[in-house]
């Protein structure tokens, strides 16, 4: 092949992907896509509902003490091993990265002998109640905002119902549930 003929196939080789990539560019720009302001279809019959349609009631939240009465505690001991990383469940159970929990119902907030708490925990005050237990496995930087503790905290109330009924095992003479 002469230098000749190699330039004309190079010219029309390079010819062609230029014709190519104008049409391209034309095709994107006269068939360009629709950018829709709110993302899906109107579907027929999805009309808004009338004004006068009554909300759904937001489920009712079942009372701490009706929980308890069904709680099963070696559900709630299963539930409780996470807990397990970072808190003992033994007695006389060495600090951890959080304290001792065996007695932890009835107990007096922040009073575990060899562990030291945050001062929002130690704000707390009073005693660990089961309201007061409840809410904190449900949230505890709702409970004590700037605790060190980094649980994210459990949703399910009757998961929740379950570790408590595992804690008041934890005890030589356990706090009876709330009537």
């Amino acid at each position: 092949m002469t230098a000749a003929d190699f330039n004309r196939t190079m010219l029309a080789l390079f010819g062609s992907l230029v014709f190519v990539g104008l049409i391209m560019e034309y095709t994107s720009f006269v068939f360009a896509p629709q950018v829709l302001k709110v993302p899906g279809y109107a579907l027929p019959g999805s009309a808004e509902a009338p004004a006068s349609a009554p909300a759904p009631a937001a489920p009712k939240e079942v009372p701490l003490p009706e929980l308890l009465a069904k709680a099963d505690a070696k559900k709630g001991a299963a539930d409780a091993k996470v807990c397990a990383t970072c808190h003992s469940f033994e007695k006389g159970g060495p600090a951890k990265v959080g304290p001792d929990l065996w007695g932890v119902v009835g107990r007096p907030v922040a009073s575990a002998a060899g562990f030291s708490y945050s001062d929002a925990v130690k704000g707390l005050g009073g005693d660990w109640t089961f309201d007061k237990l409840n809410g904190w496995i449900a949230n505890p930087k709702a409970v004590a905002s700037g605790t060190k503790m980094a649980f994210a905290g459990e949703k399910d109330p009757q998961k929740r119902a379950d570790i408590l009924a595992y804690l008041q095992s934890l005890s030589d003479q356990p706090v009876p549930f709330p009537k």
